[in-house]
């Protein structure tokens, strides 16, 4: 076995340990974005983007109620809208991509989200990560990891993966994890994420997950 070999081998023996321990502290972890329909899910993940969950559903509350329909959004004025969301940051980008999507959906795809990756990833303001939360929550469809941030500290903290970059990341866990556990893991690192070992720098050595991985207290990533 060499190095390369041998690194995986200890990644993945690592990795299934702290999915044991992450499904005991977390049995019922799962997506906390409030939704009724498969656009709404779309709406709530591009505009969680560098936002908190709870930031969101306080936002969606009022929007999903103004906004009932896909042609709402399609035929909804920017500014408005804009300012609908503006608590959710970035929201002059956020608009813009949510407000394509709506018409790309309805000129393209005949009004219904996509199943597929390859169409997921045609859709203003989706990359892998929402295409992953919408397919897998939408469908049942589990074709990737999302990898948000707080997936991205996770695995590099315990060094699940040498790189930085979401996508890679991505690949790294996917081929150390059983494609069963894929949807879940995601859910589980976030609210690791949440509740135990946030992003600020501080102090984790008595943290559940770092008594399996010690070097875990080390290693804080840099800013994406």
């Amino acid at each position: 076995m060499n190095r390369v070999e041998k690194k995986i081998a200890e990644r993945k023996k690592r990795i299934l340990k702290l999915l044991s321990k992450l499904k005991e502290l977390f049995p019922h972890a799962s997506m906390v974005l409030n939704y009724s329909n498969n656009f709404e899910l779309l709406v709530a993940v591009i505009l969680s983007a560098q936002c908190t969950d709870k930031m969101v559903n306080s936002v969606t509350e009022e929007l999903f109620k103004k906004y009932v329909t896909l042609d709402g959004y399609v035929n909804a004025d920017v500014a408005q809208f804009e300012e609908a969301i503006k608590s959710t940051g970035f929201y002059k980008n956020k608009a813009k991509n949510v407000l394509g999507a709506a018409k790309v959906i309805k000129e393209k795809f005949s009004g219904k989200v996509p199943e597929t990756m390859e169409e997921m990833l045609t859709i203003p303001g989706v990359a892998r990560k929402t295409a992953n939360v919408v397919l897998g929550n939408a469908y049942g469809i589990v074709l990737g990891i999302a990898v948000d941030t707080h997936v991205r500290r996770f695995a590099i903290r315990f060094d699940l993966s040498g790189y930085t970059d979401p996508v890679r990341i991505e690949q790294d866990l996917m081929r150390l994890l059983p494609k069963k556990e894929w949807f879940n893991f995601t859910y589980y690192m976030i609210e690791y994420g949440r509740q135990v070992c946030g992003a600020r720098k501080h102090d984790c050595i008595d943290h559940p997950l770092t008594k399996i991985y010690p070097k875990a207290a080390r290693l804080w990533p840099k800013a994406k």
